[in-house]
Order: C-alpha cells, then structure tokens, then sequence
C-alpha cells in the first residue's frame, strides 16, 4: 500500500469517526493552540525589545554610568547588598568624568521620580518628572512639536522652566497652546516652554508623561532629595568610539575610587548590548516555561490517540480479517493505522497553528505591549511535532492490529 493510499484511507476513516476523531484531534489540537501562542508572544516580545525597547531606552553607541544595574537577572540578597554599598554619583562627580571622554563626545545626566502635577485647567495627576543636564534631548532623540529646549543660561541659573509631553500637554491645557502657561510640579511653579512630540508607550507605559527640568532648578531636590543622580548618559559617534569611552571612564574611576586590581568595579556601565544579554535570559525562562505546559497537553494528547486507535482495532478487527485473507500483507496493515494516526495528529497540529495564530494576534490587538510576532520555524516545529506524536502513538496499536491471526479475526463479530 502506497503512503497516499494510506492517508486516503485514513481521512475516510476520520470522515466516518467524526466525534470519535475529533476527540482525537482535541489534544494535539489544544497543545499545539497554546504552544503557537506562547511562542508567538515571545518571538514579539523578543524582536520588540531588540529593535524598539533597548534603543528608545538606552540609545545607539551609547552607555550608561550608574550605580548598579538596571538590567539584570538572578541578582542574589548578598549581591544587592554590596550594590547598597557602593559610593553614589554626585554632580559634582560628573564634570571629572566627562572630563576624560574625547571631544565630540555627548553627554547627560539625568535624576527621575514621580511626582504630582496641577495646572489651572486639570486635577492632580502623577507625571514623570525628570532633572536633567548636558545634551539630554539629543541623546533620547526628543523632538519638539513646538516651543524650544532650556538654554545654556536657564540651565546655569536653574530657571523654573520645563519641556512637557505630549500627553501631559493635553491632559492640563485641553485644548490651549501650553507654552508659557504655568504648571505646578511638587507644589512648585513652572513655566512650560516646549512640548515634545509624541512618543507612544513601551509595554503599555506612556513615553508622553515626560516633565523635563534643568537639573540645577528645584526639580532636582524633588527627584532625588540625596542630591546624587540616576545615571549619566555617554554617546559616541560610533560603537568603537563608545567602547574607547567607556575604558577610559573605567579606568579613571577605579583610580578616582581606589580600586585594586584584584577589585571588581563598583559602578555599573550598561549598553544595549548588555540589556539584550539580560533579555535574552529572561526569554530562555518564559520560552521554558511557557511551552512547559503545552508540551504535556501534547502528551496527553498522544495518549488519547494511542486509546483511541486501541479501541479503533478492536472495532475493526473482522475489517482487518477481511483484508489479510484478500492479500493485505503485515506492512500493509501497520502502514494504515500509523497513517490514520499521524494524519489525525498533523491535522489535529495545523487546526492548532491556526488557532494558536488567531489567539497570539488577539491578544496583541487587546494588550498592545504584547506584540506577537509568529516565527516560521515554529510553524514547521509545531507541524512536525503533531506528526511525530501521531507516529509515536500510533505504533503500539498499529502493531497490534498488524499482529492479529486472519481466521480469529474473521471469527469476530
């Protein structure tokens, strides 16, 4: 009996069993439906972080100088202990530093917290406020839809001035040009002078909520009241370039902190390079845990069509004595239930893909900071995977019926 033939037969089989097949195809069809989902969100996920996230957050052939880091996995008590010992960043630490980058080099620095804004048009509500110094609007790529940035004199002075989000515009001038108009943050007033343009929002947080101040005006006491900074931001003109900054930073501070070479550093300097290492190993643990569970539907899935196809040659087995004593050979009848098995299994994984496709991009359209992303090799995985568990589960029973003696076959009722 050719493969065709086989799978002929097969899918007339299912045609006649429909409940009984479709109580087969339910288990593959459910693993496979939730693992097509998962593994869609997580490739999303995964292509998100690498082309969007990392690069709005930390920017190109730039690196971060902070206390400890904020990417990071598995971080131990002992481990975030010694971090809390670490020496803080000062601004007064910030003109040393940035005096050993070579020219051409940007940089900024930045002091961020929540805080309660009020405006004359609208209630209180939370903004992102950060005070900030140097080149920050050039780092960060923040365009403007009107007004301007702080100038070196407002920067010096501390002048109460701020440049506001498109979303906190909205939300405390409805309606109103906010330029020039004044917004109250942590009690204290400040005149709006640009606006930025919209952002959108990185895993469903708004990039709009954004209050930016010099980091010499008040803002800074409210942001940080220990008067140390966040982080200072370092951009070069290319990746090599960065990584000669970032020696040289290094170097200059363990000489600065007196740090032997035995020492490990006790800052943190991070790239996007270094966000996507800590990524990648959130990724292996949610991909894991993720397809954990689909996996042992797949199982079970696989158990039911061994059961099945069990109960299948017994209710077959005067059919099975008919076809050997016509001529039928072994193979023949082994080829047949392994074939009816697999297709039921395959066909069982495609209804599953589809499903798993349609659930992915549903919960992408309903949460949109869950993008899904449906990888190819996943699709060929899943595919093969349904067949494989339609072989494996179909061997027992098909050599079973293969086995069975003509005459007391035909003897059955």
């Amino acid at each position: 009996m050719s493969l065709l033939e086989a799978i002929r037969l097969a899918l007339a089989q299912i045609r006649v069993q429909k409940l009984k097949s479709f109580f087969t195809l339910a288990g593959v069809t459910i693993g496979v439906m939730f693992l097509i989902a998962v593994v869609s969100i997580v490739e999303g996920m995964s292509r998100y972080v690498e082309n969007d996230f990392i690069g709005r957050i930390l920017g190109a052939n730039t690196f971060t100088l902070r206390r400890f880091p904020w990417f990071g996995n598995n971080t131990t008590r002992d481990q975030w202990r010694e971090w809390q010992k670490r020496p803080r960043f000062y601004q007064k630490d910030v003109h040393a530093i940035t005096a050993v980058l070579p020219n051409g080099t940007r940089w900024a620095v930045e002091s961020g917290e929540n805080l309660w804004a009020t405006s004359t048009f609208a209630r209180p509500r939370q903004v992102d406020a950060h005070a900030v110094e140097g080149d920050y609007f050039t780092i960060k790529k923040y365009d403007l839809s009107s007004g301007r940035v702080f100038t070196p004199q407002e920067t010096e002075l501390g002048a109460p001035v701020v440049v506001i989000g498109d979303e906190v515009a909205k939300f405390f001038f409805p309606g109103l040009n906010a330029l020039g108009r004044e917004l109250r943050i942590g009690g204290l007033p400040y005149q709006v002078i640009g606006v930025i343009e919209h952002q959108g929002s990185l895993f469903g947080i708004s990039l709009d909520k954004l209050v930016i101040a010099p980091f010499s005006s008040p803002m800074h006491r409210l942001t940080n009241p220990r008067g140390d900074i966040d982080g200072l931001m370092v951009q070069s003109a290319s990746e090599l370039l960065m990584n000669d900054s970032m020696e040289q930073v290094r170097e200059f501070l363990r000489g600065f902190r007196h740090r032997r070479p035995i020492e490990p550093d006790d800052f943190a300097m991070e790239t996007s390079a270094t966000a996507l290492i800590a990524f990648e190993k959130t990724r292996q643990v949610m991909t894991t845990v993720g397809t954990a569970l689909p996996l042992i539907g797949l199982i079970v899935g696989g158990m039911v069509i061994m059961n099945i196809m069990l109960v299948a040659v017994a209710e077959r087995t005067r059919e099975i004595g008919i076809r050997k004593s016509l001529g039928a050979r072994r193979r023949d009848i082994l080829g047949q239930f392994l074939a009816e098995a697999a297709t039921l299994s395959t066909l069982g994984a495609l209804i599953g893909i589809v499903l798993g496709i349609a659930i992915a991009k549903g919960i992408a359209w309903k949460f949109p900071f869950l993008p899904a992303a449906v990888a190819p090799w996943s699709l060929v995985a899943a595919t093969m995977l349904g067949l494989v568990v339609g072989i494996v589960s179909g061997v027992y029973p098909a050599r079973r019926a293969a086995r069975l003696d003509p005459i007391e076959a035909l003897r059955q009722e």
